[in-house]
């Protein structure tokens, strides 16, 4: 992966929904060679998928947090997170070690939408324990590409 590349990814970081065009007129190549880049990329499984970020608030869900899960020790990862798939405030989900097993970032309506999406992940998830924070707010940070 050469200057190039990473320009491209940091470009794709910002705005996913960037054409060939506009990336190769940034980092100064014809359309057709970005594009070819961006293949080679995800063939590498450096890009896994490209997906435009969509805006919580926008949506109606004004009220994001973070919940800490700890599974039931009769519940796998994968049932949980097929529980997650019918769950739409579920933003992303991820895999940890540590005292809890995964990490959700939630976007809800309100407070009573949060507290309802805490009691289904008990009921229906398999879940043992949550800790649950709001976000106050995001920082976006370019120096990880």
């Amino acid at each position: 992966m050469d200057r190039t590349d990473r320009e491209i990814l940091r470009l794709l970081a910002q705005d996913g929904r960037l054409s060939y065009k506009d990336l190769g007129e940034a980092v100064h190549l014809s359309a057709n060679a970005v594009a070819e880049r961006v293949r080679r990329l995800q063939g590498n499984g450096v890009i896994r998928h490209i997906r435009a970020a969509l805006e919580p608030a926008a949506m109606g869900r004004r009220l994001e947090a973070q919940i800490e899960v700890k599974l039931k020790s009769d519940t796998s990862a994968l049932d949980f997170e097929a529980a997650l798939r019918h769950m739409p405030q579920v933003v992303a989900a991820t895999l940890m070690t540590g005292s809890f097993d995964y990490a959700l970032r939630v976007a809800c309506e309100d407070q009573q939408e949060l507290m309802t999406l805490t009691e289904t992940l008990r009921r229906n998830g398999g879940v043992l324990d949550t800790y649950t924070r709001l976000i106050l707010r995001d920082i976006q940070l370019s120096g990880w590409v």
